[in-house]
């Protein structure tokens, strides 16, 4: 199959913008594809045939798909691999069949007014993505560079910033960047008042109000940092859970007897493309979850309502598994063990002698290693310290070959 569908970034100045070879690609498309604000870019006398993006977007991109063969365009916003329409149609049509050109980012021309390394800043997108996205990236001195939903997202990142203690923290809205009526508006988000454009990108330089320290990425959160009914895997022993997990890119965990959500929630903080579901059967701790998801940049964390073993029928086969309750359940190692892939791994920590039988006996069939887990922590004893020792953890951790 030739090449028949072409991707043409395109900024503010329109078509006096394009390369030679962007403006040849546009001329002898048949169809052109985009938004009103991208098709008003054309003249006036173009009797082309022209599609514009419907809500849902995929039902554009079935039509493009449709019609394989013809000549087709679409026009799209500065960089179409950068959080934008060309990785859509990057997944239905093989790049083979396609011909990208892009234009500047929206987020090299931010960075080319600010005077900032493309290297050394967070970039995200909240076009139809919720905001708590940004909850991981906040931190002192970091750069943040965000494509906006529209005139109103500033003002949430604003609230957001204050909320979190840096509302000292410098932001710039740059609109329409590359065009006649590009203007650059700046302020403090714990003062923030501005009447921006729909079309904007915002950048942020992250201060805080007083000396704080930052929640990380690496496993491990306070215990402070998750609401909670008890159910909680105290941080010490998260932390080595998740280090015996191995979360990598692209690798989907299975949290089973999520409690609080803890486990899936910093498995994905540890990187952007981790995915995890929390299983839970509690109705009240489905809630502890979805707030601690929204609250420490998670909300992607996929919840699901009901008891293992049964609850996990029709899951996505998963990469990782852990199991933090209900190790006694009749069934849930075989269906666990059943559903990881190849080369995936099982971590399971009991604390009731019946669940460490179980673990025993779970050893004894596909073999692993087991630990215990003894933390004592220092506390008061009237006038001087004591260790408290919390409750030994049996860890067992299997890799299926």
């Amino acid at each position: 199959m030739h090449k028949w569908l072409s991707v043409v970034g395109i900024g503010e100045d329109g078509l006096l913008g394009l390369s030679p070879v962007a403006r040849s690609v546009v001329e002898q498309a048949q169809v052109l594809v985009g938004g009103d604000r991208h098709l008003a870019m054309l003249r006036e006398a173009d009797s082309r045939e022209k599609l514009v993006w419907s809500s849902p977007i995929t039902t554009t991109v079935e039509e493009i798909t449709r019609r394989r063969g013809q000549a087709i365009c679409v026009l799209a916003s500065g960089d179409p691999m950068c959080f934008g329409i060309g990785v859509t149609l990057c997944r239905r049509i093989p790049i083979s069949e396609m011909t990208i050109i892009p234009a500047a980012s929206a987020f090299s021309l931010a960075c080319s007014r600010l005077g900032w390394s493309g290297t050394e800043v967070e970039t995200v997108s909240l076009v139809s993505r919720p905001p708590s996205l940004l909850q991981t990236m906040i931190y002192p001195r970091a750069r943040l560079l965000i494509l906006s939903e529209g005139r109103l997202t500033p003002d949430i990142i604003a609230q957001m910033l204050v909320q979190r203690g840096f509302g000292r923290s410098q932001m710039t809205v740059l609109e329409r960047m590359g065009g006649p009526n590009e203007r650059i508006i700046q302020g403090f988000a714990s003062s923030w008042q501005a009447d921006v454009a729909d079309l904007n990108t915002i950048a942020v330089e992250c201060i805080a109000d007083t000396p704080i320290v930052p929640l990380p990425r690496i496993p491990g959160l306070p215990d402070s940092a998750y609401h909670h009914d008890g159910q909680l895997t105290k941080h010490e022993v998260r932390a080595m859970t998740l280090a015996a997990l191995v979360p990598t890119p692209f690798a989907l965990l299975w949290d089973v007897g999520a409690g609080c959500g803890s486990i899936g929630i910093e498995w994905m903080r540890s990187h952007p493309l981790c995915r995890a579901i929390a299983i839970e059967q509690n109705p009240s701790r489905l809630r502890y979850i979805a707030d601690n998801a929204a609250a420490l940049g998670t909300p992607n964390l996929h919840i699901v309502e009901g008891k293992a073993p049964i609850a996990l029928s029709g899951l996505e086969s998963p990469n990782a598994i852990f199991i933090g309750g209900g190790a006694t359940a009749e069934g849930l190692f075989e269906t666990c063990w059943q559903a990881l892939q190849e080369g995936g791994r099982l971590v399971a920590n009991a604390v009731t002698i019946e669940s460490e039988q179980k673990l025993l006996q779970w050893r004894d069939l596909v073999g692993g290693t087991l630990t215990r887990i003894a933390i004592q922590r220092a506390e008061p004893v009237g006038t001087f310290l004591g260790w408290r020792a919390l409750a030994p953890v049996t860890q067992w951790v299997a890799v299926k070959l």
